[in-house]
């Protein structure tokens, strides 16, 4: 039913057609949002608008950010906040939820696909735990960051629709600018969410929400013999390639748990995650993860482990032979390795110039990233530099400066000119194939920290402009912002990130 908020004698309009709250009760609370004092609109996505059917000059308005903060909610919307358990570093917490989201409803985009409209920040509900259900600025424009980020570098990701601050300060260890984010998603169905009701024991639940997952995301899963073993094989497809993307251009989640894998293959939830500055398999960037558990190398250990907790949510629905279950259970786990592998390694002789595959280039491969690696070579501009090496022999230079000792660059590329004469590509081809998967921007810890320094110290979003929009063509050389490739020199090192919950 398509819904309209009429705020002084303008019409904002949702066509919301919602589905997940015409799930059981169970599945959720209807909670509204909390309102707010001042709300004050810092960023629309226009472009995500437009594709989302909705009207960017109507949400720049005051009424418009109004909805955006929470305070008014549009007609059609049904807020509710989604019910979820999660294993949080290791550990089962069985009932977790939405505790600073709430779900406005879901719309059909251009393209025909239903997109989740949520508000994060947007207040205390059932789940909230003795929190307050806010979000400060800071996260807020993390988020907003590395998410659009993301999304122009190519990875599936949940979007960023609006930013707002709400007037009012919210509480951590110091006072701070609340804000709230709208998120937009394919769905924010979690392994968690599954979680929630097998571990209640509730197989009805877990068969409607499969069900429901299957109609949303896998509808050509619906006429399998096997729908929900067919459901659990997509889901680890789809992880292994979402991981091997994450490794690919040196992302580093943060906070892996089971209630932050989506469902759908997105990238969700934005906390303390970071890309890499110096090449490092064992890097961390999260205040929260002592143990490392979701480090850089990690990343693809732990999605298999995530995806075995939802096959155990799925047995039940596999058949009532629980040996044989299992068995069918672990066959389809057993695949991840290889798709992992498979999209990691083709990603990584992409980006070193082979669109071929032979004998010998995983070995060439990890011989660069065991050379990075001892090296502190910075791990975008090594890939960068070497796709105008692949051109030219004579930026080879650039490379070498990256390298601690260079002449381990020198050793190493000898080969690689060696391996690339096999190739059928001419010099101008290569480069411009591997510029297209090499990108020259990333969103680097210390730049981010100083769009949100500026930000939150000056009311400045000059920096926060300027950084989405270098963001935003991640693949060009854009000459005139040639500074946001550099890394961070020593006083500017981020070295921890922090969820900001």
């Amino acid at each position: 039913m398509p819904g309209r908020a009429y705020l002084g004698g303008m019409t904002v309009h949702f066509a919301f057609q919602n589905s997940y709250a015409g799930l059981p009760a169970n599945f959720f609370a209807r909670v509204a949002p909390t309102p707010v004092a001042a709300p004050r609109l810092i960023k629309l996505n226009r472009p995500l608008a437009v594709q989302l059917g909705l009207d960017p000059d109507m949400l720049e308005t005051p009424e418009g950010a109004e909805i955006l903060a929470g305070k008014t909610v549009p007609e059609g919307a049904e807020p509710i906040a989604m019910a979820y358990a999660g294993h949080q570093f290791g550990h089962f917490v069985p009932q977790l939820g939405d505790g600073r989201a709430i779900l406005l409803g879901e719309v059909i985009d251009r393209d025909g696909v239903r997109r989740d409209i949520q508000l994060k920040g947007s207040g205390p509900t059932p789940f909230s735990r003795r929190g307050d259900g806010r979000a400060a600025l800071g996260p807020v424009l993390r988020e907003y960051i590395v998410s659009e980020a993301m999304h122009a570098l190519g990875i599936p990701t949940t979007r960023s629709l609006a930013a707002v601050v709400t007037g009012e300060p919210v509480m951590r260890e110091t006072a701070l600018p609340g804000a709230v984010l709208t998120r937009v998603a394919a769905s924010h169905v979690r392994v968690g969410t599954f979680q929630y009701f097998a571990v209640r024991r509730d197989n009805d639940a877990v068969r409607a929400l499969a069900d429901h997952v299957i109609n949303r995301h896998y509808p050509e899963l619906a006429q399998a013999e096997r729908p929900y073993h067919a459901l659990l094989a997509a889901v680890v497809g789809r992880q292994a390639d979402l991981v091997a993307r994450w490794l690919l251009v040196g992302f580093i989640h943060g906070v892996m748990n089971t209630d932050n894998t989506s469902i759908s293959g997105e990238t969700i939830d934005y906390g303390p995650c970071a890309f890499m500055d110096e090449y490092n398999p064992a890097q961390v960037f999260s205040s929260i993860d002592e143990m490392g558990r979701y480090a850089y190398a990690n990343q693809p250990r732990i999605a298999l482990w995530n995806l075995t907790r939802l096959a155990e949510c799925l047995l039940p629905l596999f058949g009532e032979e629980q040996d044989k279950a299992v068995e069918q259970a672990q066959e389809i786990l057993g695949a991840f390795p290889e798709q992992f592998s498979a999209a990691y390694q083709a990603g990584l002789r992409r980006k070193i110039g082979l669109f071929t595959a032979r004998d010998g280039d995983e070995a060439l491969i990890q011989d660069l990233l065991d050379a990075m690696a001892k090296n502190a070579a910075d791990f975008t501009l090594t890939f960068r530099g070497l796709s105008d090496a692949a051109g030219n022999e004579a930026a080879d230079e650039r490379v070498r400066a990256l390298f601690a000792e260079p002449a381990a660059f020198d050793e190493w590329a000898a080969r690689w000119r060696k391996r690339l004469d096999e190739e059928p590509q001419t010099p101008a081809e290569r480069q411009a194939l591997m510029r297209s998967v090499n990108p020259a921007f990333i969103p680097r810890n210390h730049r981010v920290e100083a769009v949100i320094q500026a930000a939150m110290n000056r009311d400045d979003y000059t920096p926060f402009e300027e950084l989405l929009k270098v963001l935003s063509k991640p693949y060009e050389d854009q000459p005139e912002f040639a500074a946001y490739q550099d890394p961070p020199q020593p006083h500017e090192r981020v070295c921890q990130t922090f969820c900001g919950t």
